[in-house]
């Protein structure tokens, strides 16, 4: 199958060759460049399955203790704030070790935010129509189901139903999500970050169009993929988010483990009760109020929940990327190649 969508053109044939070789990650490299030129959705579609099979062999082992740096914001009560242009892997390191995230405004610029919200309406209007029975020929690239393996079932409809899109079922999203890190230099620093070249879970990042109701639990992610890992994750607002949309809830401080599930008042054995979380927050709970393009950063410790309130109307859209190192990502999870 792979073959036969490549074949046709001198670039095509070339990535052909390289598959045919197990030089998948030159043909990652050669595709993308194709795709740059010329939006096609064989192409992306090909680069999702591509990602998922070329992972490396790596040595499984548990990770470091993220530390060694200072206190970059000492007077800080909650959640440190920088500009995008002064995000660095000294800042990012500090906030998160001494304070659990940072906010940095104005990540990613206006025309990257108008082309990742246009795909996440694209998206969940595509798996609307896959679920109606439109075939996949007809919802390619905004969704196309990713294949995982048989021992990794996808609960799309349970995805669905909490207001999301898994960006993987969504090879244009994807394509467009990567290329927006890499332009402004998200790799290099999650690199840095996790130790190692980062993996992009699978069954975690999701493009996200919330509305504004329910009655969110507070969790880490930490509880579902477990505390031995090095993970970082890019939440990044496409809308604004905190007065008339959902923001998050935080719990502004660095926590260092998983804390007790499914007591002090928690409705599932996987969340945390609320008050749990008030002991944990003697400041109080912060909800930030986002622009289009800022981008909260933390990882699998951190504690929160979608932040909502009464009054709120419009839907908020965000795109959660997951990312971590792959000698110690979780058994569970589905790492493809970034």
């Amino acid at each position: 199958m792979k073959l036969q969508r490549v074949r046709g053109s001198i670039t095509r044939r070339r990535a052909s060759r390289l598959i045919e070789h197990g030089r998948l990650d030159e043909a990652i490299e050669l595709l993308t460049r194709a795709v740059r030129k010329h939006r096609d959705a064989a192409l992306e579609t090909l680069l999702v399955e591509l990602r998922r099979d070329s992972l490396p062999s790596v040595e499984r082992r548990v990770p470091h203790p993220v530390g060694g740096v200072a206190d970059l914001f000492p007077d800080v009560v909650g959640i440190p704030e920088i500009s995008g242009d002064d995000l660095t892997i000294e800042a990012l390191t500090s906030a998160i070790v001494h304070h659990g995230s940072l906010l940095v405004r104005g990540l990613v610029a206006p025309r990257h935010v108008e082309r990742l919200v246009r795909d996440i309406d694209e998206a969940f209007a595509a798996y609307d129509q896959h679920v109606a029975g439109v075939p996949t020929a007809e919802t390619m690239p905004y969704f196309v189901p990713f294949e995982p393996g048989p021992e990794h079932p996808i609960h799309r409809e349970w995805i669905r139903n909490g207001d999301g899109v898994l960006a993987v079922d969504s090879p244009r999203a994807l394509f467009d999500i990567i290329e927006t890190f890499d332009e402004i230099g998200l790799r290099e620093l999650i690199t840095e970050f996790v130790g190692e070249p980062a993996l992009i879970l699978a069954l975690k990042t999701t493009l996200r169009r919330v509305k504004p109701l329910g009655d969110p639990d507070w969790h880490q992610d930490g509880a579902f993929m477990g505390g031995d890992i090095r993970s970082l994750d890019v939440w990044l607002a496409l809308s604004d988010c905190g007065e008339d949309a959902a923001s998050l809830d935080v719990v502004g401080r660095r926590l260092d483990e998983i804390v007790t599930t499914g007591t002090d008042g928690a409705r599932f054995d996987w969340s945390v009760g609320p008050a749990k979380v008030e002991a944990l927050a003697p400041e109080g709970v912060v909800r930030p109020v986002f622009a289009p393009g800022d981008a909260l950063l933390f990882d699998h410790f951190m504690l929160h929940r979608t932040g909502v309130h009464d009054g709120m109307t419009r839907d908020r859209y965000a795109v959660e990327a997951w990312f971590a190192a792959p000698s110690s990502y979780p058994a569970d999870q589905v790492g493809i190649a970034y």
